[in-house]
């Protein structure tokens, strides 16, 4: 049995060109008539009279035979088109067909559970509207991936990843809406639950942005758990990072925490989800005039990893804690010393590794989130009077603690790293007057606290201690007064920033690692000592009155002492080990080996 096979796109193009083929086909018989069917004779005698005739003929015959040929032609053009036509409505007609033939039968496969469960036997879930934070719809009971959440609104919660049926993945969970000002912001959605035969657990959505103002951010959505023998569950979401201090009087917002990594539900092997990292926390803002920078706000703490609920298999990996947010600076002086810079936000603690299955290993804990950085002193105001000391420029802002201590069971989570230090705020100079004038002195630079190491199997070392802040700069010294005035003394540089304290070492089998001893703040640069004033210039003698010898300049003034610099904290000791248990086994005599 033969088949024919017709494309009728490739039909109608060829209809197009056989029609243009008649078309310039008849406008040259058209041109040729008039030559070929009414010949003049070449001479009157009969002879070339009947010659004439017979040609003439002959074109009369052409021209009719071409008026048949050309309605042929129209006529082969239209059936060609037709039949394209034809091909095309019959393949559509197909196609369709098919296309229900899908739908309707999966309609009578899915009717009676609709009827009993109000779940599709096979089939996805549908995904949730965008901007609505609806849930996702489950997966079918036989075959199916649930659907992922819609993103939240305002402040608004994610929404959750559908779940799936014997075989499938959960959906992901959506992202939390970004608060409004000054807001919270949303959570993220749970992810899904994966196939109980086969399939993974969604991943959570993460946590929403903290609204402008302090908002703090929105909690990431846990990971979706999982029973299925071959594949994992999916991770927690990332927690969301907090929001940014805006307007006087406002503290940067704490970071969201990080989702809880899904459960393993399998009965042999696989691994739980791991946790979601802490958002990072807001930037502090700037303070008034004279007044100190507005605090960072706190990073967000790590998620815990997923358990393993059953015989062999290792607990899910903790979530690292979020950074710290940065000191806001401090405000310039108004007629008065600067604002000092404000504190750098503390590290997130980390996340606790997972608990572990019968025979398994528990999860590893997370890093503690580094602290914020401080923020930068004031500059120093001019002194208005015209005759006094130039205002102090503001002292760095400390830095952030560095994050808490690792969960216990699994390896402790390295201590976060201290903030780093603001740097003092510049001294201004002194003014211009009759009597000399002191610079103002620069501000003292912060320094930062290392952060603990956290417990478990191995104690974890303890976080190095940040370096202090470099010191300001002193103020100039201002200039000698007229004639055999002294210049005034530059001002002392401002003291170094005290080191920060070394972490504690975490305690566990083997004792941890002392803490670094944190470095002392470099002492501020001593001002410029000021010019001595030009002497004045001497009169010449006359024959009534002597002359009078020129007068000496002042003397230039000294310059500022250097600061001192600050001095190191003392790391702590590293942690006890534990006692091993086969020791007791041998003290009570219950051992022979």
């Amino acid at each position: 049995m033969s088949y024919v096979f017709a494309a009728h796109e490739l039909m109608a193009v060829a209809a197009g060109e056989l029609n243009d083929i008649g078309a310039l086909v008849g406008s040259a018989n058209t041109a040729a008539a008039a030559s070929t069917t009414d010949l003049m004779a070449a001479a009157g005698d009969e002879v070339s009279l009947a010659i004439a005739r017979v040609f003439g003929a002959y074109g009369r015959d052409y021209q009719a035979f071409g008026v048949q040929a050309a309605e042929f032609h129209e006529r082969f053009v239209q059936a060609l088109r037709a039949g394209a036509g034809a091909y095309g409505a019959a393949e559509a007609a197909g196609a369709s067909s098919l296309q229900s033939l899908e739908t309707d039968l999966l309609g009578l496969i899915n009717a009676p559970t609709m009827a009993l469960f109000g779940r599709a036997l096979i089939g996805n879930g549908a995904n949730g509207a965008a901007g609505t934070g609806a849930a996702g719809g489950d997966g079918g009971i036989l075959i199916g991936n649930g659907g992922n959440g819609g993103s939240g609104a305002v402040g608004g919660t994610g929404g959750a990843g559908g779940s799936a049926g014997l075989f499938g993945s959960g959906g992901a969970g959506a992202a939390g809406g970004a608060g409004a000002a000054g807001g919270v912001g949303g959570n993220g959605g749970a992810g899904g639950s994966g196939g109980w035969l086969f399939g993974a657990g969604g991943v959570g959505g993460a946590g929403g942005v903290g609204g402008a103002g302090g908002g703090t951010g929105g909690i990431g959505g846990n990971g979706g758990s999982s029973t299925g023998w071959w594949f994992g569950p999916g991770a927690g979401g990332a927690g969301g990072e907090g929001g940014t201090g805006v307007g006087f009087g406002t503290d940067g917002g704490a970071g969201g925490a990080g989702g809880v990594g899904g459960a393993n539900n399998s009965l042999f092997g696989g691994v739980g989800g791991r946790g979601g990292a802490g958002g990072g926390g807001g930037t502090g803002d700037t303070g008034a005039a004279g007044e100190m920078g507005f605090t960072g706000g706190v990073g967000g703490v790590g998620g815990a990893g997923g358990a393993h609920h059953f015989l062999l298999g290792a607990g899910g990996a903790g979530g690292d804690g979020g950074t710290g947010g940065a000191g806001g600076v401090g405000g310039a002086g108004g007629n008065s010393a600067g604002g000092d810079g404000g504190l750098g936000g503390d590290g997130g603690a980390s996340g606790a590794g997972g608990a572990a299955g019968l025979l398994g290993t528990a999860g590893h804990a997370g890093a503690g989130g580094g602290g914020g950085v401080g923020g930068s002193g004031g500059v120093g105001d001019v002194d208005s009077t015209g005759s006094g000391v130039g205002y102090v420029g503001g002292d760095g802002g400390t830095g952030g603690i560095g994050g808490g201590a690792g969960g216990v069971g699994g390896s402790a989570g390295a201590g976060g790293a201290g903030g780093t230090g603001g740097a003092g705020g510049a001294g201004v100079a002194g003014t211009d007057s009759a009597t000399p004038t002191d610079g103002g002195k620069g501000g003292d630079g912060g320094g930062g606290q290392g952060g603990a190491g956290g417990a478990g199997i191995g104690g974890g070392g303890g976080g190095q201690g940040a370096n202090g802040g470099t010191a300001g700069v002193g103020g100039v010294g201002g200039a000698g007064g007229e004639n055999t005035g002294t210049g005034g003394d530059g001002a002392d540089g401002g003291a170094g920033g005290t080191g920060g304290h070394a972490g504690a070492a975490g305690a566990g089998t083997d004792g941890g690692a002392a803490g670094g001893n944190g470095l002392g703040g470099a002492g501020g640069q001593g001002g410029a000592g000021g010019d001595g004033n030009v002497g004045s210039i001497g009169k010449v003698g006359s024959p009534t009155e002597p002359a009078i010898a020129a007068q000496q300049g002042g003397t230039g003034g000294d310059g500022g002492a250097g600061g001192n610099g600050g001095d190191g904290f003392l790391g702590v000791g590293g942690g006890a080990g534990g006692t091993l248990l086969g020791r007791w086994w041998r003290r009570n005599g219950r051992c022979r080996c």
